[in-house]
């Protein structure tokens, strides 16, 4: 069984509060737009990090991280990347890939809006864990956390963090 902490959109903040959820986590995956490369390197001297850039990252961030990784944790197939569009509505540039093999679990960021939604058309679970970080339009920073257990996607929790002030 592995505990995964998810978030994205940190735009260069972290703190405290996001670090405590780090260590409770056997790994933590970001789903891009970053910013300062102080995230992940605080991320990482915690705990085992997988990351995507984003589309506000720099070039030391996009050297690097990949646009997307694919990989399987506990017999689920993964897939991130920054831009995804969600169900009915991926971007253009995964969706073709998406439907001829799609993951059992699709994670995005950039809207900055926290979505957990089943695809029924493609089986596949798809996640955005809203921004953990105070840069944008959303009132409440956000994060996700849950188990990957035997094949099993379950104990899905979302972290409301202080407002974004």
């Amino acid at each position: 069984m592995k505990k995964i902490l998810l978030l994205s959109d940190t735009h260069s903040f972290i703190d405290d509060q996001i670090l405590k959820f780090v260590k409770q986590a056997d790994e933590v995956w970001h789903a891009g737009d970053i910013g300062d490369l102080h995230v992940t390197d605080s991320i990482k001297e915690i705990k085992p990090l997988r990351a995507v850039y984003g589309n506000i990252d720099d070039n030391k961030a996009r050297a690097e991280f990949p646009l997307d990784i694919k990989f399987s944790v506990e017999g689920v197939s993964v897939w991130i990347t920054h831009i995804g569009g969600y169900p009915n509505k991926y971007n253009q540039r995964v969706r073709e890939e998406l439907s001829k093999n799609p993951p059992k679990l699709f994670i995005c960021g950039h809207s900055h809006i926290l979505k957990v939604q089943y695809d029924k058309k493609l089986n596949l679970l798809h996640l955005n864990p809203g921004a953990a970080g105070k840069h944008g339009f959303h009132k409440v920073r956000t994060m996700l956390r849950f188990e990957i257990d035997k094949g099993e996607i379950k104990n899905m929790e979302i972290i409301e963090l202080a407002n974004r002030g």
